[in-house]
């Protein structure tokens, strides 16, 4: 019988994982090409055959989803499989009928098929959007974790943009780790804080590999994850943050709606940030979604190294990649501390842009006054660094998790920007020790 042909639309993530546990060894289905968006540089790579199997001797290539009708009629597909996370519904449609219109079926597989059971307890921290407040969640809960005495080990969603043979499993321990795996700004910004904290990470391409390698060395796998996507493994307690800057969006954007229905808990993050109908508008959307999670109330506490630079100043502010581009947050962490600290004023980042860096405002023409932390590739780095040093101001203000002082040579002074959750009463608290004293208990 003849295999159905298959491309798998992604961004280096989602789709990978979908491959591996529903299609590597499935003869039923001759995946025939994946598509790349939304991550720059990860179109024209081949997913090697190390990691595609028996079945694909040759590998599998990787091509520009913009060219998505031709390789349709190139290579005769017969279904097109969505991939990736943090689309509007209204994309989402778009894309199901570029492959309807050029003879494709278009599929949405349910997360629950390639989620994998591991032999550990599992906690995972997802969201509703990019940018709302998992990895700050994902810090607290490991630590409240380890101050009961258990050991967390940390498996990060997947942000495999170098050499895929290279990046099977990772194993971050050190901060030395990093260069050693040759990881790009984005991968330090979610790896680096979690090691700064004492905790072992794990990441990579191939997750049944990850998992085995993390459930060597855990009492419990947290898993922290990427934009709002669903867990890749398992969870027996799944905490889902939602953003009430962003209300209304659980419900417009996939897969948020999807994680919303099946999470335990919601955390609403940045509620001294937020206004209160926002705040109001936002819980009423998530009670909607799923009336029987239990919701709990977080500040995002936002603090500087050298806070007293800031007031009077002229700043250039730097924020977190993901979250302010396709992630279309209106103002991140940066921007909090410039109004906090008292800065003068917050310069028109966009003015100064060079090279990927000016592309990449160009793709989102909302951004004007905050530069995004883009480091997928040297040169972005290199963008980045040159964009910095153009700015007229007196000082940059960096609300990137990674310490860019470390991997860029600026002229100005640098003040670090961290934001930390502040959960609004004990009741994440009680949720974390009631799921201690039952995996206690197993």
């Amino acid at each position: 019988m003849r295999r159905k042909k298959v491309i798998i639309l992604g961004a280096a993530g989602r789709d990978f994982h979908d491959f591996n546990i529903l299609f590597r060894d499935n003869r039923e289905f001759e995946v025939v090409a994946f598509t790349a968006n939304q991550i720059p540089f990860i179109a024209n790579r081949l997913y090697p055959p190390v990691l595609s199997g028996k079945l694909y001797p040759n590998g599998i290539p990787i091509f520009d989803e913009s060219d998505l009708p031709n390789l349709i009629k190139k290579f005769e597909a017969d279904v097109c499989v969505q991939a990736y996370s943090d689309l509007k519904y209204i994309d989402v449609m778009h894309k199901s009928s570029i492959a309807n219109s050029n003879g494709a079926d278009f599929w949405i597989i349910s997360p629950e098929r390639t989620m994998i059971r591991s032999k550990r307890p599992v906690i995972a921290v997802c969201a509703v959007r990019t940018g709302s407040g998992k990895s700050q969640t994902s810090r607290y809960v490991s630590k409240y974790l380890r101050s009961m005495g258990m050991k967390v080990v940390i498996i990060r969603h997947p942000m495999p943009y170098g050499i895929l043979k290279d990046e099977i499993v990772e194993r971050f321990e050190k901060l030395e780790d990093l260069d050693k795996n040759k990881c790009t700004l984005e991968e330090r910004e979610d790896y680096e804080p979690h090691i700064r904290n004492g905790f072992l990470l794990f990441a990579g391409v191939d997750y049944k590999k990850v998992l085995e390698a993390a459930e060597k060395e855990a009492d419990v796998i947290l898993w922290d994850g990427g934009n709002n996507d669903a867990p890749f493994i398992s969870p027996d307690l799944l905490i889902t943050i939602a953003d009430p800057l962003r209300a209304g969006d659980e419900s417009l954007y996939y897969p948020s709606e999807a994680v919303a229905r099946i999470t335990d808990a919601f955390v609403v993050n940045k509620v001294n940030s937020a206004k209160k109908k926002d705040v109001e508008k936002c819980v009423c959307g998530l009670r909607s979604l799923n009336n029987n999670a239990i919701i709990v109330y977080a500040n995002s506490t936002v603090t500087a190294d050298n806070p007293d630079i800031i007031k009077g100043s002229r700043a250039l502010i730097i924020e977190d990649g993901p979250t302010i581009t396709h992630g279309g947050m209106p103002f991140g962490a940066g921007t909090v501390a410039a109004k906090k600290y008292h800065a003068r004023r917050i310069v028109e980042a966009k003015k100064y842009a060079v090279g990927t860096l000016e592309d990449t405002f160009k793709k989102y023409p909302k951004l004007l006054y905050e530069l995004p932390a883009m480091g997928y590739s040297r040169r972005q780095l290199d963008d980045l660094q040159e964009t910095i040093n153009n700015a007229v101001c007196d000082i940059v203000i960096s609300a990137t998790p990674t310490k860019i002082k470390n991997l860029l040579k600026v002229n100005k002074p640098i003040v670090q920007v961290d934001y930390e959750l502040s959960p609004i009463g004990k009741k994440l608290d009680y949720i974390l020790e009631k799921f201690i004293k039952k995996i206690k208990r197993v």
